[in-house]
């Protein structure tokens, strides 16, 4: 048996990690010393050395000399199996590294906030993590393996230690130009880091990977968690990707087709902003032939898809299909695609975030992301990854952003600007309120994108937003982010506004939460505002008497309300 607990790859500082010995192990034992062993780095693998053993023949350094090993958190008991597994000619180099502080904590990493526009004075930073140390001489490796601890019965899948010794790993990696990278792990490793593309070998827990130098060190240079911006909030000169890549903005509709005039509009937003990137839009077979010819017309590049269940979810729930989202990953004919929720307006050019990795995106709540624009790099196997968990993994909104959010843990923060959320929070001052109203009506724009949370600006009348009507939508009204999306719409071909048209029972509703509030008698006045969206006289439908529908909400129909009589046209 192993003995996985009896040691801990630390050293003292001051001890040196050059060996005197001229044993090619000798470098090795140096490092097993003193100190305690910190448990968050303890692995209690055990590890199958015939399957490392047959791991090692595929490895071929012909032409390079011996074959160079660097090894990451192996106890001595493991490092002498090394040395009983190992071929005559290879070179095993232990590599030091430092143990994080012990209060450094995920959340640390990953905070809820962070001062982005260093309205402080002071810019975001993260925290450091200790860098590897190898031997002098040695700093060259072919192969570097490292043993990742796995506690399943805590957050593995947010834990210090474990991204430490992986980041670790990819430095490694990315300075020797190395051949492989071998993970020993229970648990998945990082999927954005180490990607299943380069994924050569996983045999129970060995993952033995192929990773381009090139790539880990660009993702190694980030900012270690969402503690930093890993672009900056406002720039005169961004990094854009050449022209020509096989880059695409995506966004899907499945079981929606109440938003298809949002996705025109978005559509047309992305145009406006200067983009000449691909539109891709995934749509399921509840979009109708109709709208899928709006959709094209505006721009969108048709896919068609079979939806995916949320097998959590209940019947008929809001977030029974949207698991359809991971379609995206199976994209494989574009290496990057910047996917965007169909209820936002893009306002200025982002097509630089074709240059950022994968999962890059705004921050939520607590360490997680917002998946309303994301960067994603589409792969089958990641499709697969995806899916391979859909019954394990529970979603914390029982949605498809929670469950990307447990498998994507490490992800990159990018200024909120890039996705700013149309949502007062409560405890907003006036002062703050206004802010945020300005920055959502400012012409020309101010911000990148603008997402509309809440009721959705072409469900409501154009005169004001309804969201102001419901109680319970209070929080999302904005009439400068409402103006804002009415100015993108009015600069639609007029066959296109025909799909922004009202159902008749949206007026029927409309009116009703207008009622609502003139009972409630909201201070902010709008519920008074008399209705001059010509969309209220125009009906496409085979019924149109929105006003008999109010029964359903035990409405009396009014000669009084404002909204019964269809302005003249």
């Amino acid at each position: 048996m192993v003995l996985t607990l009896a040691f801990s790859p630390i050293t003292r500082k001051d001890q040196p990690l050059h060996s005197s010995s001229g044993s090619r192990f000798g470098d090795v034992a140096r490092i097993w010393q003193t100190t305690l062993a910190d448990p968050r780095y303890i692995s209690r693998l055990d590890v199958d050395w015939g399957q490392v053993s047959s791991t090692l023949e595929d490895i071929d350094c012909a032409g390079e000399g011996n074959l160079r090993i660097g090894l990451l958190n192996f106890n001595l008991s493991e490092v002498r199996s090394w040395q009983q597994t190992l071929p005559p000619h290879a070179e095993p180099s232990s590599v030091h590294l430092d143990h994080a502080d012990t209060n450094l904590t995920w959340e640390l990493l990953y905070p809820e906030w962070i001062d982005e526009e260093e309205e402080s004075g002071v810019a975001p930073a993260c925290p450091s993590l200790p860098q590897p140390r190898v031997k002098r001489g040695s700093e060259s490796f072919h192969l570097v393996a490292v043993k990742l601890p796995c506690d399943r019965s805590g957050r593995w899948s947010r834990d210090v230690a474990r991204l430490h010794l992986q980041l670790a790993a990819a430095k490694l990696a990315a300075a020797s130009a190395a051949l492989r990278v071998l993970l020993l792990t229970d648990c998945l490793p990082l999927p954005n880091l180490f990607t299943c593309r380069d994924l050569v070998r996983h045999e129970g827990n060995l993952w033995l990977y192929k990773p381009d130098p090139a790539t880990l060190e660009e993702k190694r240079r980030l900012p270690v968690g969402s503690c930093e911006l890993a672009i900056p909030y406002e720039e005169k000169v961004r990094i854009y990707t050449e022209a020509g890549k096989r880059e695409a903005y995506a966004t899907i509709l499945h079981s929606a087709e109440h938003y298809v005039c949002g996705a025109i509009a978005a559509a047309q937003s992305l145009r406006s902003s200067g983009s000449a990137r691909d539109l891709v839009i995934l749509v399921d077979e509840t979009i109708s032939r109709r709208d899928r010819g709006g959709l094209e017309a505006a721009g969108w590049k048709l896919r068609t898809i079979e939806r995916i269940r949320n097998p959590k979810a209940k019947r008929d729930a809001y977030n029974e299909w949207n698991y359809s989202k991971f379609r995206l990953w199976q994209l494989t004919d574009y290496d990057k695609v910047v996917f965007i929720d169909a209820d936002l307006l893009v306002l200025r050019n982002i097509d630089f975030l074709f240059a950022m990795p994968e999962v890059s995106a705004v921050g939520n709540n607590a360490t997680l992301f917002n998946s309303g624009v994301m960067v994603v790099e589409p792969s089958d196997c990641t499709f697969r990854l995806l899916m391979d968990h859909v019954d394990e993994i529970t979603s914390y909104n029982g949605g498809d952003q929670g469950y990307l959010n447990e498998i994507f843990t490490w992800w990159h923060r990018v200024p909120r600007n890039m996705n700013f959320l149309k949502h007062f929070w409560v405890g907003y001052t006036e002062r703050r309120k206004a802010k945020k109203n300005g920055l959502m009506g400012a012409d020309p724009p101010a911000l990148y994108v603008l997402h509309y949370l809440g009721p959705k600006p072409w469900l409501c009348f154009r005169d004001y937003d309804c969201n102001w009507n419901p109680q319970s939508y209070r929080d999302f009204a904005s009439d400068a982010a409402h103006a804002t999306w009415w100015r993108v719409h009015d600069a639609l071909p007029e066959n296109l506004r025909g799909f922004c048209l009202l159902p008749t029972k949206t007026k029927a509703y409309l009116e009703h939460i207008r009622r609502q509030a003139e009972k409630a008698k909201y201070p902010d006045g709008h519920w008074k505002q008399n209705i001059t969206d010509p969309r209220l006289g125009v009906c496409a439908e085979e019924f149109c008497s929105w006003e008999s529908m109010l029964l359903h909400w035990g409405e009396a129909n009014s000669p009084h309300d404002s909204a019964a009589a269809p302005p003249s046209s």
